[in-house]
């Protein structure tokens, strides 16, 4: 009897075991895993110059959850040129299980949007963007409709298209500014399944005369707090937007910078959010721990994640703000 009940025992310990283990994975799908398991999206743009599927190779995909191609906007009748390797792009990214998705609009848009959108023309538009999505099997449109563009007409078209794009199983997002608030009725921001938070850009090169930080640990919860408190948005739809980029001041010192740039011609700037170039100016960013700050409390506010802009503004290695982007979200999401 002694035997049989050892034998009973030792037979529902491999049982357990059994139940409880999973297939073998690797270091990237089970960080993935962990992403997906916690709902906690990286999301990531890229710009569509150029060969997209060959400046692919430099992004690792393992890190992100959402691709964004910016921006793809048509002619003034409507009508969107070939993209050369989105259909290629869009095939890797699926086979690393990332969405992939098209912005449209962007903060220097062509003005014949703000004609497409109106009445006469939306259909146009609308059915462009849809077919879009079929053409180069997209998951969905990124709507980045800036400032004035924001207008009467914008909150008819975000309804229109998203009721075209949920025909195709397709999803929408949009790109919004904490300045421009009051223009985005509550209506149109309802029907967005993720909102980027552009929580950056609050000074820059067109503000000569107001120099310092872009995008402060302070702004971003301000920002996440206005629209996830004032507009009522739920924080599993709100996505904080994080910066690759300086911004320079100065006389004698680039306006603009990619991380990536600075870090390597600068070694420590990585530690730090502002590098002094004496007698020449002075560099505004986000380093490393601002960036895992902001992470943190996405993590701790439960948002849907993070967004980057823009992901080829990174650099390689250990001093990789998207590595610590995700270094930082498993280790909040662990606790």
């Amino acid at each position: 009897m002694k035997h049989v009940k050892l034998f009973l025992r030792l037979f529902c310990l491999m049982m357990l075991a059994a139940g409880c283990s999973k297939k073998t994975v690797n270091a990237k799908e089970s960080e993935r895993g962990e992403q997906t398991i916690n709902n906690f999206k990286v999301v990531g743009y890229m710009f569509s110059s150029g060969d997209l599927l060959a400046k692919s190779a430099e992004l690792d995909f393992s890190r992100i959850t959402h691709l964004i191609v910016a921006f793809i906007n048509p002619d003034a009748s409507g009508n969107f040129a070939a993209v050369n390797g989105l259909q290629a792009l869009a095939k890797k990214a699926h086979d690393n299980n990332v969405k992939i998705i098209a912005a449209f609009a962007g903060g220097n848009p062509p003005q014949h949007l703000k004609e497409l959108i109106k009445p006469a023309n939306r259909k146009t538009l609308v059915d462009g963007l849809t077919q879009l999505t079929r053409t180069y099997n997209l998951d969905g449109i990124d709507v980045d409709l800036e400032g004035d563009f924001v207008n009467e007409h914008y909150e008819a078209f975000v309804v229109d298209l998203s009721v075209s794009l949920k025909k195709e199983g397709k999803i929408m997002t949009a790109a919004v500014a904490t300045w421009n608030s009051t223009a985005y009725s509550q209506k149109a921001i309802a029907l967005f399944d993720l909102i980027n938070i552009m929580s950056y850009d609050q000074t820059g090169p067109w503000r000569k005369d107001q120099p310092g930080p872009h995008s402060t640990y302070v702004a971003a919860e301000a920002d996440f707090e206005h629209w996830n408190s004032t507009r009522g948005i739920k924080a599993e739809k709100l996505v904080l937007g994080l910066p690759f980029y300086a911004y320079g001041f100065g006389p004698d010192i680039s306006e603009d910078m990619n991380y990536g740039s600075l870090v390597a011609a600068y070694p420590g700037s990585e530690k730090v959010d502002q590098w002094e170039l004496p007698g020449k100016g002075t560099f505004y960013y986000n380093g490393m721990p601002t960036i895992k700050k902001k992470v943190g409390y996405a993590v701790k506010k439960k948002a849907a994640g993070v967004m980057i802009w823009q992901l080829l503004g990174d650099a390689k290695g250990e001093l990789s703000l998207l590595k610590a982007i995700n270094d930082e979200a498993l280790l909040q999401l662990k606790k």
